[in-house]
């Protein structure tokens, strides 16, 4: 077993926690209330802004051609989902830029000074969890979304094609620089516990 599926295989706990999350469920559903989906969304556009300035570190220290370009492509996903983002606030009134609540700094810090601090794997380990998570949900949540759930449009960006090609590009490239079984494993096992406090707050902030 490579060293992705080893590391998907271990989470699989704190992935189908993730699943089974009120929040996410509700997404599904439709019957999430809308003003935690709009506190998601405004932290979400935090987080992910620190998301891709981590892709961007790991871009400049990539060793090879082949790293600079898909890190050049993750980066472009990164900015093309923040754009989703931007639609929902104009629908919503959802502001942009808040203040991080402590689970969104918490994820941002680790996932900043992993990218700057560590080899290129160690900071792809931290990175990759986000990217695996939210396709797997997009792809579960899919056959049980109600057509009529306001949400049902980040259901089918997680589970399209262009984020499944975008979660396995960044794979690919863990399995290319791998690094510290201990360590990458720790990364990983951190990263999926941060998604999990992520909902949670989502959940609890309304």
């Amino acid at each position: 077993m490579g060293v992705v599926s080893h590391l998907w295989q271990q989470n699989q706990d704190l992935a189908e926690a993730c699943l089974e999350h009120p929040f996410v469920q509700g997404i599904a559903s439709g019957d999430l209330p809308v003003e935690r989906f709009r506190w998601y969304v405004g932290q979400d556009a935090y987080f992910l802004d620190a998301f891709a300035r981590g892709y961007a570190l790991l871009l400049a220290k990539a060793p090879d051609q082949e790293g600079l370009v898909k890190f050049k492509e993750l980066l472009d996903g990164a900015l093309q989902e923040l754009r989703l983002h931007r639609g929902y606030a104009q629908r919503w009134g959802v502001d942009l830029q808040p203040v991080p609540a402590p689970a969104t700094a918490a994820y941002t810090d680790f996932l900043l000074r992993t990218a700057a601090l560590e080899p290129v794997g160690h900071g792809v380990a931290a990175q990759t969890p986000c990217m695996r998570l939210y396709a797997y949900l997009g792809s579960q949540l899919l056959p049980l979304l109600n057509p009529e759930s306001p949400y049902a449009e980040w259901v089918h960006t997680y589970a399209g094609a262009d984020f499944q090609g975008l979660a396995q590009t960044l794979e690919d490239l863990l399995d290319r620089y791998g690094g510290d079984r201990s360590r990458l494993q720790q990364l990983y096992r951190r990263a999926m516990e941060l998604e999990y406090a992520f909902f949670d707050a989502a959940w609890r902030s309304a």
